[in-house]
């Protein structure tokens, strides 16, 4: 286990619950059921974003949580006095020994490719400590997954060679929001965020450069401390001077003093990261000619500029009068700035890069916070949690939905239960299936019977090239079972699983669905328990 392998936020301990986990311990503990032995399943039962493919993350952090539980002194005064108060003593002092020292945990290695009805945590143990993982696992889960998810969804749309960062943290709910927002987008493709705290504690690359509000700062040339910059071999130049060289010949006069005031002290501070927002005043007219003349001031001197970000207006008609000035703004003075980049912002979503694409634009980059963040496009995951098996014995929630009109609904597939990835002979996924945790494997090379857990007219048979087993032991009776990759191999991984995933499950519209079958002797049990405990109606 790491050093200090505490849950990230502070705030996530054994309180970190809903009541009604601990009033159900109690009953249970009263009961005296409390140590039988129970599975639970953490799934979802559709993707989001009307998408057919989800990103599982949030796995180290439930490990996190389960490392270091335990009832601290303070808590069960709490409970005791406030929350469950009038309960046997015996059931606080109980409470206090409890731990996850008698569990096993089973998941897909975080960042893997999931569908509808995958466990994503399969917990085994005590009936009393499933119970109370409930809630903050689901918590730990859902928006991880949901982000890690949306970023996915946002790196396909803008494409693999576009710069993508999180800009979110101002528009997040709240800082735990902020934090896994710009940790989870990272895994699902961004290449870096805005939010330092994040970098800091995750490695993740720290990208910023400057607001509206530091182009209105400088009011005239006159604000400026110094004309000077040294070069690159450390000999000083009057910075100023050339720029206003440069700004006169090229007839740029007319532009805004104070904006170009601001370029040239965000130069002199960052020469080597020079990058303006351009639309303070007029885009074309001011910040674009603006940060022509620095720029090129900048390459004389033997430095390379990086660009210009746009914040507003059409951004994709934009892009390219941006490029179009690029291509000549510096050609009289051998300075080439057609490559600099071109950075967006303002209220991007997925449908948007789509549409940027449509249009041909010349975006180098992008920055994506509120809609990233927030999840704009679907505000939650919708994962729950269910009971499939106590004491040995198959448990299955059925669902009216199921009953009345044979649809899924919210009915649970029962029993411990493996997931295994089959792939074709060109090496991409074909299914996955559901099998019992006790039956055999699926094998390559060896003809597979799959059946639709909700349908036994639909089957097929699958003869895999290969075959991946997506649930491993990450939690073993008090200690972490797995190697925890880091944010980058996790962010790589999920890369590499997108690139080999069929077109047609990740397209924006009309994806095709993912198949997800089971095994025979599974679907078997599945109807067994349908039948045996769903009441035999009658109508008079």
């Amino acid at each position: 286990m790491k050093k200090n392998f505490k849950p990230t936020n502070p705030l996530v301990g054994a309180l970190f619950t809903d009541l009604y986990e601990l009033t159900m311990a109690y009953g249970y503990w009263k009961a005296g059921i409390d140590q039988d032995h129970a599975v639970f399943d953490l799934f979802f039962r559709h993707c989001p974003f009307g998408g057919e493919f989800t990103v599982y993350a949030g796995l180290e952090e439930n490990l996190r949580l389960v490392s270091n539980f335990h009832f601290r002194k303070s808590d069960i005064e709490h409970l005791e006095q406030v929350a469950m108060p009038g309960l046997e003593p015996e059931f606080y002092k109980y409470l206090e020994t409890l731990d996850f020292s008698g569990t096993k945990i089973y998941a897909p290695r975080e960042g893997t490719l999931v569908f509808p009805r995958i466990p994503l945590l399969r917990v085994e143990g005590p009936l009393v400590m499933g119970q109370i993982l409930e809630t903050a696992a689901l918590n730990q889960t859902n928006y991880p997954t949901l982000i890690a998810t949306n970023a996915a969804r946002m790196r396909l749309a803008a494409g693999p060679n576009k710069l993508m960062v999180e800009f979110g943290l101002r528009r997040s709910q709240g800082p735990d929001g902020g934090i896994s927002a710009s940790r989870y987008a990272y895994i699902g493709g961004f290449d870096g965020t805005s939010n330092v705290l994040a970098g800091q504690l995750f490695g993740i690359p720290e990208k910023g450069t400057m607001a509206h509000s530091f182009a209105q700062a400088f009011t005239s040339l006159a604000k400026l401390k110094t004309p000077i910059l040294k070069d690159k071999s450390g000999k000083e130049h009057d910075f100023v001077g050339l720029v206003l060289k440069i700004r006169n010949e090229l007839g740029f006069t007319q532009t805004n003093d104070g904006e170009l005031a601001a370029f040239i002290a965000y130069a002199q501070a960052f020469p080597n990261n020079f990058l303006a927002l351009v639309d303070t005043y007029n885009t074309l007219e001011s910040g674009v000619p603006n940060f022509i003349c620095v720029a090129t001031a900048l390459s004389l001197l033997g430095y390379k500029p990086i660009g210009v970000r746009i914040d507003s207006g059409d951004l994709a008609k934009l892009s390219k009068q941006i490029r179009r000035a690029f291509e000549t703004g510096g050609y009289s003075y051998g300075v080439d700035l057609f490559k600099q980049s071109i950075f967006a912002s303002n209220s991007i979503n997925e449908k948007i890069l789509r549409s940027l694409n449509e249009q041909e634009h010349e975006i180098n980059g992008f920055g994506i916070g509120e809609n990233l963040v927030t999840c704009q496009a679907q505000p939650a995951l919708g994962g729950v949690y269910k009971l499939v098996e106590i004491n040995g014995r198959s448990r299955r929630k059925i669902s009216e939905d199921t009953v009345q009109s044979k649809s899924a609904g919210k009915t649970t597939i029962p029993g411990r239960k493996t997931a295994y990835r089959l792939f074709g002979k060109n090496g991409k996924p074909l299914a996955d299936i559901m099998t019992g945790a006790s039956e055999a494997a699926p094998k390559a090379g060896e003809k597979t019977f799959c059946i639709n857990p909700f349908d036994g007219n639909i089957r097929v048979h699958i003869t895999p090239s290969k075959v991946l087993e997506l649930h491993e032991l990450v939690w073993d009776k008090g200690k972490i079972a797995v190697n925890l990759p880091p944010l980058k191999e996790i962010r790589q991984y999920v890369s590499d699983q997108l690139a080999n995933m069929p077109a047609e499950h990740l397209r924006a519209d009309n994806p095709t669905p993912y198949p997800v079958w089971v095994s025979q002797k599974l679907y078997d049990t599945t109807r067994e328990l349908l039948a045996k405990e769903t009441p035999t109606r009658e109508i008079n």
